[in-house]
């Protein structure tokens, strides 16, 4: 029940910040932390209450993977890809067509704001990402019936740390940045919230892509075998 409830709810974080308002948003952001939660103490009951199915193994994964899907499609589309967000300066955020949460201009994106510059969300880190993901799923599945498990390793277990800290992050971004608009906070205060805010969504989102990276290697490193003998077929 709680892993089909997760299936069931990544769909309506997705859509939250798109209904345009700052509850939505922290809205979305309040959802994601109570399917983090969830994620966890499902695993732990069922270990603890001997119900670790087939099922089970199949819908979990399946759950975590809708929920990165989910959460990446408005992160991509409120973020901006980075090649419109060159007008902005992180001293003097005067939107042309885009706007800005820290001096409350018209707006339709929210990139990460930093004191030394302002970053995007280009389509090639989620194609990172998500490539991975996949290819990682498909990997499994293939080693899964050549008698091999593939157990996760701590890199992969950081980078999912960091991927979950990048995705709320932003989130909470959303719903902070649109409250700033909506009620023209425009001081110093919300200023340094925002460049903080948008110092730990690069710091997670780096960290996040750099793991992903440095996982797969491991885990193409460790299983070259079975590597070889796909690429031999």
């Amino acid at each position: 029940m709680l892993t089909a409830s997760r299936i069931v709810a990544a769909p309506v974080v997705a859509w939250l910040p798109f209904i345009g308002t700052w509850q939505a948003r922290l809205g979305a952001f309040v959802l994601f932390v109570a399917i983090a939660i969830t994620d966890y103490y499902d695993g732990k009951l069922a270990r603890e209450s001997g119900q670790v199915t087939d099922l089970g193994k199949l819908l979990d994964p399946l759950a975590d993977k809708l929920l990165v899907v989910a959460t990446f499609v408005p992160m991509f589309v409120l973020v901006g890809s980075g090649s419109s967000l060159s007008i902005f300066s992180p001293y003097d955020t005067s939107p042309v067509t885009i706007m800005s949460p820290v001096d409350g201009a018209p707006q339709t994106h929210f990139p990460y704001l930093t004191p030394f510059a302002v970053f995007g969300l280009p389509w090639w880190i989620l194609a990172i990402v998500l490539g991975r993901e996949v290819a990682m799923t498909i990997f499994r599945e293939y080693a899964k019936r050549r008698g091999v498990l593939i157990e996760a390793i701590g890199s992969a277990k950081w980078k999912t740390g960091l991927q979950l800290t990048w995705v709320g992050a932003s989130l909470f971004w959303f719903g902070a940045g649109t409250a700033a608009v909506d009620y023209g906070w425009n001081t110093p205060l919300w200023s340094a919230a925002a460049y903080f805010m948008g110092l730990v969504n690069v710091l997670a989102m780096t960290g996040a892509v750099g793991l992903t990276l440095w996982s797969l290697w491991i885990y193409a490193r460790q299983h070259r075998r079975l590597i070889a003998g796909i690429v031999s077929a």
